[in-house]
């Protein structure tokens, strides 16, 4: 008997129209969902020190209070630093209307000698204001700072997971017995998330200490501030560097003119395009599992749903959609590959059935 399902094609646009309405959703329980997120990531991204405090006989509160202390010093850390950036902007923003204006009566007199002098040149050029050009940087910082502004309901979500973490995983290997699949997905999730945050933050240590020193050659001011900026930027893919260097390429042009914005420009390309592009990928591997295709379309998406957090956690985010809507289901091996950007591996192949034996021919009489 022939079983006939739904037109395929009517099954693609029933999955884009639930994706889009689930989007939608999300989107408008962002401010929830995302401290959610972000609580859920930091607490994978401690959990080896929970386990190695487990491991070692410590107390229960103990393997609770120390990984919730490091998360919470990790997160004051960058708010601080970024209210002490956009505080420095502010501060900065007048000493500079002197420096702008020269900058633009310059290029007054330079498309003038290009014949460029007309009238709508002159009023575009005069309607520039420094103060703008900050707002730019300052703009960046808000919106990176108000990732932080649900703090306590972070502090209180974290408290949560913390404390439900060690019951959680033993829920989950239980599970492995009847749902081995989805048991599966959600270790690897884990495993993925910790391995790209810890990656992203040893190769963002290390492309933000030279990022300060070549702030500091350059004379731009603040460079430890955007170094810091330069690391937080560095988990939001693809572009999170081009972001962190906004802010020191404006100051910058205002400090020492075009040739030091320039300078500052191939500095952050030659150490963050050769780190990020060359070495990094290297040693993350096959770890998260996303194509580049896949990423840069995650940090769209989530940008758009959940803004400035969506960016930071477009990749645990995409994992978590993986693992819970295509690895969890044995079914959809070409579906990861699509996402992957590898090939499955081939199923191992089936025995085959032994060939009846012919009958024997009937006996003549």
């Amino acid at each position: 008997m022939i079983q006939q399902g739904f037109p395929r094609a009517l099954v693609v646009l029933l999955g884009t129209a639930a994706a889009v309405v689930t989007l939608a959703g999300i989107q408008a329980v962002g401010s929830i969902l995302g401290p959610v997120v972000l609580a859920l990531t930091l607490v994978i991204a401690v959990s080896p020190l929970r386990s190695w405090l487990s491991r070692h006989r410590a107390p229960t509160w103990m393997q609770i209070v120390i990984p919730l202390a490091v998360v919470l010093l990790v997160l004051l850390g960058m708010i601080a630093v970024l209210s002490l950036a956009a505080a420095q902007l502010a501060l900065l923003a007048p000493t500079y209307a002197t420096q702008f204006n020269e900058m633009v009566t310059d290029l007054q007199h330079w498309a003038a000698g290009l014949g460029y002098g007309s009238e709508q040149l002159n009023k575009a050029l005069s309607s520039l204001d420094p103060g703008k050009v900050i707002e730019v940087a300052q703009g960046l910082l808000s919106s990176l700072m108000s990732v932080m502004s649900s703090l306590f309901l972070i502090v209180v979500l974290l408290l949560a997971m913390s404390l439900d973490a060690p019951v959680f995983s033993r829920i989950v290997d239980a599970a492995a017995v009847e749902r081995p699949a989805l048991a599966l997905a959600l270790k690897t999730f884990s495993y993925r998330t910790r391995r790209y945050l810890i990656v992203s933050t040893f190769f963002g240590l290390i492309c933000s200490a030279l990022d300060v020193a070549a702030l500091y050659a350059l004379s731009v001011p603040l460079p430890l501030l955007w170094g810091v900026l330069a690391l937080i930027t560095n988990y939001i893919p693809n572009i999170g560097f081009i972001l962190g260097l906004i802010p020191p390429a404006l100051l910058g042009l205002l400090e020492g003119g075009p040739k030091t914005m320039l300078l500052v420009i191939v500095a952050y390309l030659a150490i963050n395009v050769v780190i990020q592009s060359f070495i990094q990928p290297k040693f993350l591997g096959d770890a998260v599992g996303l194509s580049t295709t896949s990423t840069f379309l995650s940090l769209i998406v989530w940008a758009w749903v959940l803004g400035p957090l969506g960016a930071l956690l477009a990749i645990p985010l995409s994992l978590l959609v993986r693992a819970l809507l295509i690895d969890s289901d044995p079914a959809s091996k070409w579906a990861a590959a699509l996402l992957s950007g590898t090939l499955p591996e081939p199923e191992p192949p089936r025995p085959s059935d032994p060939t009846p034996k012919s009958a024997p021919p009937p006996a003549v009489p």
